[in-house]
């Protein structure tokens, strides 16, 4: 748990801890709502794993504020949180998402930057394979540049399914698009990342 975060939340009481299910992380979050300690479960639960995203988007110093604020955030508002729109991972993922679209700059930037850096990827890849290949450590150099020169609704739908792990359902709750707009902006993507994967620049090296 990171300073920020422990200034953060004081409700830091362990008998909430690990005793709710991941299932009923709704009810719990509505419950806090009346104690606010019962937030610490879904801060415990979920502060890694946000953290981890923004790291790999925008790298480990802005995750640090990033993810707290993420935080923040969710326990400022959680009462207005919907159960019937999606679940909380959801919500806390499209919360930082919307912090990271302030960095949208500075992002794009870091891709490009990885884009002139060599960084052999082996032929053949595949749709299936843009999980492992999506990162700003591993990503050749025309992964890279072709993650830079994607629209941004459709890189966002990208990472949020390969370094966030979520699903179609949770990216569309997150982000309070349809389902079907999650499916046509990962094609699209997906799309782009295989040509540059599979057709790579000639001077890439």
């Amino acid at each position: 748990m990171t300073s920020e975060a422990g200034v953060a939340f004081p409700y830091q009481n362990p008998a909430w801890r690990d005793v709710v299910p991941v299932t009923d992380d709704a009810r719990l979050l509505e419950a806090s709502v009346r104690e606010p300690e019962r937030f610490a479960v879904i801060f415990d639960r979920y502060f890694g794993q946000v953290h981890a995203y923004v790291a790999r988007r925008l790298g480990t110093d802005v995750a640090d504020d990033l993810a707290a604020e993420t935080f923040l955030i969710a326990f400022r508002r959680r009462e207005r949180f919907d159960r019937h729109s999606g679940a909380v991972r959801a919500w806390l993922y499209g919360i930082a998402t919307n912090l990271i679209r302030r960095h949208r700059r500075d992002e794009v930037r870091a891709w490009r930057a990885a884009a002139k850096l060599p960084a052999p990827l082996p032929a053949g890849a595949h749709d299936d394979r843009v999980t492992a290949l999506v990162t700003a450590q591993g990503a050749s150099r025309d992964l890279a540049a072709a993650l830079a020169k994607l629209n941004a609704k459709d890189r966002e739908v990208l990472l949020l399914v390969a370094l966030g792990q979520l699903t179609y359902d949770e990216v569309a709750a997150a982000l309070g698009i349809a389902y079907g707009t999650v499916c046509s902006r990962l094609s699209r993507a997906r799309r782009t990342v295989r040509a540059a994967v599979t057709n790579p620049s000639e001077d890439a090296s």
